[in-house]
């Protein structure tokens, strides 16, 4: 009898608060001591049995808020029923249906016709019923999933059963369709994908193409999450000409370790009849104490390996695998020095292209080098380089070499200017397996090196382009003195003619490499003029102009080199000409002869992400005439066409060229792109490139990006914009 008194009174009490009134302290708490605040147009209950609220109900524990036309609470059971209008508000997303059943304390329950929005933005979608299954856990019977916007269903994926993990961020879905503007085109029995972006074990979207020699294929890809710092790609590659090829990427990082291992197989390729293979493997190791290790391992099992299974330029042109081991110390020597000591072990597999033989590279089995440089010692810097080689080739002159190359140089410098004198001595002994031509198997050179590099800086403040520069003039003088000595006796491990450029005419030597020290006696004069910006110390453009003067003709060549007391004018423009146009540009001029020995031009303009012009011309005279054209442009809404062309003016032949096609949506992009390149002398391949990207879900199709950004410099992918 006492109790129901207490329960009327309650009830009474209840109905004497004015609208609203619950609001502004806890109604109750749960189990978890969270408290609940009610708002409610009315609220009605028994005491410590329900409460039930209606007309326009707010429900609010610590960061969710329920809003709905009715609510009801069981406090025994802590269980909710909620009616019309739901919309419940949690951290991580947004749940809306017509009827809700809930337990505050396990956080289970179902709602109908549900809506669900995650508020990061990744994703939503809707169902016959969701089933709330704990914190951050729910499932959806016939539910669907889209990044698209609200009243924009361009894609989405169809699911008999789909879960979303927002502690995981993970949506896991079982038979599943994908569906393109209604149109179903995939369709899987099991798929997850992450809502975040974040790296997570599964399948990728399949990978189907064309390429002339490979024919139709297609590639499932399935990603391993093994760890935070370790992964790994097997992708089965079917090909209509060739048959079924494993793509196989595994990488891994340690705080003292990484690396990345490729490994792709083709057991039995139906048009050779033959196993085919590729490896890779770079790893990079700190050994501590000042070591460093590294290993770099390419090969391939034929010469035809990339022509007739790379649909990328990048891969088809290789000539050399590096095959090299690597093992470096490095440590301060006193104040002011340092010391650098590496082991290498070194050689190459020859991708020989049977109508342009070359000549492999020598093997280094080792090689050891050590370079030191101690400043300021008295006003005098000194440097040493050495190393010891042992060089390898089957078929030719090969042995031992010996380099030392020790220099001392007075630096002088002031706010305006420098000077340094420089004195140096080269010296090299061989150990072949076969005497030279002067019947020596120890040959020695020995040579000094003299120079003097001098410079000044001259400063003014300017104005162009309605902006502040400081402009530079900046005169430079170098003279370089290298007696002559005859060295067509000596073998050529690894010398060659360095490219004539405006860096080089600085140097004291021409030729890359220990076999070859160039005679000299000659002075370069040049000016550079700079424009820096004031306000921020960015260099903007960049003018040089250079000439060397010979004082005595060369004697010591290369192969069919001309000699002469004249030399080469280059002149070089790099920079920005205005905030969106970039030009790098350089000519050098025989004078001699007064013809054009090289022109390198470039210029690119750039006015937004997504619009680019490039336009290129390369000349070398009696080697190759080529030019670039390249562009990214829009060309209607959400359209944009892509084009390059790099064409041999010699040879009046296609190098490489693509034409390609985009459209992006708010949710997803489509990308249709043709690649045609020299694969041989004579022999060209081309590769189409079809790739639907929805947007946080999946890329279905051949990804052509890296095709694009080799072919086109400056390319943006718009669809990240």
């Amino acid at each position: 009898m006492q109790t129901l008194t207490l329960c009327i009174l309650f009830h009474v009490l209840l109905l004497m608060l004015p609208t609203g009134a619950m609001g502004a302290d806890p109604l109750f708490q749960t189990d978890d001591n969270r408290p609940i605040y009610i708002d409610a147009d009315q609220i009605d209950g028994y005491y410590q049995q329900e409460i039930e609220a209606t007309g326009n109900v707010r429900v609010r524990r610590g960061d969710q808020v329920l809003t709905a036309d009715r609510i009801k609470y069981y406090q025994d059971t802590e269980d909710l029923e909620v009616e019309g209008n739901i919309l419940f508000e949690r951290v991580d997303d947004i749940l809306q249906g017509s009827y809700l059943q809930l337990n505050l304390q396990t956080e289970i329950g179902e709602l109908t016709d549900p809506r669900y929005f995650i508020k990061d933005g990744s994703g939503r979608g809707s169902g016959n019923l969701l089933l709330l299954e704990g914190e951050d856990h729910y499932r959806l019977k016939k539910g669907n999933y889209t990044t698209c916007p609200v009243d924009n269903d361009d894609w989405y994926i169809l699911a008999d059963d789909l879960r979303i993990d927002n502690e995981k961020q993970v949506g896991t879905a079982r038979s599943v369709t994908v569906r393109f503007k209604d149109v179903p085109i995939l369709y899987v029995p099991w798929m997850n994908f992450s809502l975040s972006g974040q790296r997570k074990t599964g399948l990728l979207a399949p990978v189907i193409g064309n390429t002339a020699r490979s024919g139709a294929e297609v590639s499932i890809p399935f990603y391993w999450n093994i760890a935070p710092n370790y992964d790994a790609t097997i992708a089965p590659r079917y090909m209509s000409k060739r048959g079924l090829m494993f793509n196989n990427e595994f990488r891994y990082l340690k705080p003292t370790l990484g690396g990345q291992l490729f490994f792709d197989l083709l057991p039995d390729d139906t048009v050779t009849n033959s196993t085919r293979y590729a490896l890779a493997l770079n790893h990079t190791h700190w050994l501590g104490s000042g070591w460093f290790g590294a290993l770099h391992y390419n090969r391939v099992s034929d010469d035809n390996y990339f022509r007739d299974l790379s649909n990328n330029i990048a891969f088809t042109s290789q000539t050399n695998l590096l095959q090299q081991a690597t093992a470096s110390y490095y440590s301060g020597l006193g104040r002011d020095g340092s010391l650098m000591f590496n082991a290498l072990l070194q050689q190459f597999q020859t991708i020989q292209d049977p109508r342009a033989r070359i000549i492999s590279p020598y093997k280094r089995l080792p090689q050891f080098m050590l370079n030191a440089t101690k400043r300021n010692v008295y006003g005098l810097d000194f440097d040493f380089a050495g190393s010891w080689t042992n060089f390898s080739h089957p078929s030719l002159q090969h042995g031992l070499r010996l380099a030392l190359y020790p220099s001392i140089s007075m630096p002088l410098q002031t706010s305006y200017g420098y000077i340094r004198p420089r004195v140096a001595v080269h010296h090299t002994r061989y150990n072949l397996n076969r005497p030279t031509a002067t019947g020596e198997k120890h040959p020695d050179r020995t040579l000094p090196i003299l120079s003097l590099d001098s410079g000044l800086v001259f400063e003014r403040d300017t104005t162009m382009w309605n902006e502040s520069f400081v402009q530079t003039i900046e005169p430079r003088l170098f003279y370089v003195f290298t007696p002559y000595k005859d060295q067509n006796f000596l073998p050529n491990f690894d010398s060659a003619e360095m490219d004539f450029s405006f860096a080089q005419i600085f140097t004291e030597r021409r030729f890359s490499g220990e076999d070859r020290i160039n005679d000299s006696n000659e002075i370069t004069l040049a000016l550079t003029s700079r424009m820096i910006q004031s306000a921020t110390g960015n260099e903007r453009l960049r003018f040089s102009v250079g000439q060397k003067v010979r004082f005595r003709e060369r004697r010591l060549v290369l192969g069919d080199q001309a000699t002469s007391t004249k030399s080469d004018f280059i002149a070089e423009l790099s920079g920005s000409l205005s905030p969106h146009i970039t030009t790098d540009a350089g000519i050098q001029l025989n004078q001699n002869n007064f013809l054009t020995e090289k022109v390198r031009t470039g210029i690119s303009y750039h006015p937004a992400p997504g619009k680019v012009i490039n336009a290129g011309y390369r000349y070398t005279r009696d080697v190759f005439e080529q030019v670039d054209i390249s562009t990214q442009w829009p060309f209607r809404k959400n359209w944009q066409g892509m084009a390059s062309v790099n064409y041999s003016l010699k040879d009046d032949r296609l190098l490489a060229g693509l034409l390609g096609l985009e459209y992006n949506a708010c949710c997803w992009s489509l990308r249709l792109v043709a690649n045609r390149f020299a694969t041989a002398e004579q022999k060209t391949s081309t590769a189409v490139f079809v790739q639907l990207e929805l947007n946080g879900l999946m890329k279905i199709g051949t990804n052509p990006i890296r095709v694009l950004q080799q072919g086109i410099p400056g390319y943006t992918r718009t669809s990240l914009q």
